[in-house]
């Protein structure tokens, strides 16, 4: 019989504190000397660690977050938001002569958004880290790691770190984030993820390919095992869980107006994980995805629109268990 796992995800990678500036125009050059009239600067968290991590925890997910902050106030931020989403934090370390990853979120009236981002402590993360806590994976069902071009301490040996953690026991998820890079070294890293959804962005840069059946079909082509797709934003997705299959997510509209787009992407993954470790369909495990990322621009920050599972699922059109 198998021992029941701890965990239902390990998220890994950015852990950030986000200093939201609203309303900002995007449109046109701020310039030097220019004073901004801005509404009360918000202070949350952010990073695919925060961000997949609690919209997964409102999603009824267990959660473990792994990463590096430094020893400053910032730290603390993270550390008593994790407490009250119930974000297990046992395993967010400290670098005592780092900084922690912050980043200030410029939106706009129409919710799009530019960054000024410090990578901080996450930067350090490296394969020695990683394989002194596999243990954590060991209780967990699944990893999600990013955003890894964020991490280039890791980058050359991601393909070691993420067959050592399915050795585990422990399936796998990758989020790219920034432009995606290259195919190196996704190539050699796509034979060992269990999920991979980039943007349509990130993916265009990867493959140099615009069409995402294509891109999925690259993706298969390297060795990849498990559920690929491609994020497009306001069109939905594409989703394939086999060669041959392409599904197409629609887009979920949002229950509210969108207010800022920030952690959609994120939240769109958790969504994603979270259908398929309850057992749901491809299909409607993507239509939660949609759900949660139609939830979450609904308010400013990356997570004070998330829903619970209960109305994300009614929201997808999937049945709640």
């Amino acid at each position: 019989m198998v021992a029941e796992k701890t965990f239902d995800c390990v998220l890994c990678g950015s852990c950030v504190v986000d200093l939201l500036v609203w309303p900002v125009p995007l449109t046109t050059p701020i310039g030097g000397g220019r004073l901004i009239q801005a509404d009360p600067i918000g202070v949350t968290t952010g990073g695919i660690v925060s961000n997949s991590g609690i919209a997964m925890t409102r999603l009824g997910m267990r959660v473990a977050a792994f990463s590096l902050v430094g020893d400053d106030e910032w730290a603390s931020v993270i550390r008593r938001r994790y407490a009250e989403e119930h974000v297990d934090a046992q395993r967010l370390l400290t670098l005592p002569d780092g900084a922690t990853s912050t980043t200030a979120v410029l939106i706009d009236p129409s919710g799009e958004r530019s960054f000024a981002h410090c990578v901080g402590a996450p930067k350090q993360m490296d394969k020695a880290l990683f394989l002194e806590n596999l243990d954590l994976f060991a209780q967990s069902r699944m990893a999600l790691i990013g955003y890894y071009s964020l991490m280039p301490n890791l980058e050359s040996d991601l393909a070691e770190v993420l067959a050592a953690i399915r050795e585990t026991g422990c399936q796998t998820a990758l989020d790219a984030a920034g432009d995606g890079g290259t195919m190196e070294p996704l190539e050699q890293l796509l034979p060992h993820l269990d999920v991979y959804v980039p943007s349509l962005s990130e993916a265009k840069h990867q493959t140099g390919e615009s069409d995402p059946r294509r891109i999925v079909d690259i993706y298969r082509a390297c060795g990849a095992p498990g559920v690929l797709g491609v994020k497009l934003g306001s069109a939905g997705a594409l989703l394939s869980a086999r060669a041959g299959q392409y599904l197409k997510i629609d887009q979920v509209q949002p229950p509210g107006p969108v207010m800022d787009t920030t952690g959609a992407g994120d939240s769109f993954y958790a969504g994603l994980l979270t259908g398929l470790l309850r057992g749901k369909t491809i299909e409607e495990a993507g239509r939660l995805a949609a759900a949660a990322g139609a939830c979450c621009v609904t308010a400013r920050g990356a997570t004070a629109g998330l829903r619970d599972y209960a109305e994300t699922a009614r929201l997808a059109g999937v049945a709640a268990d």
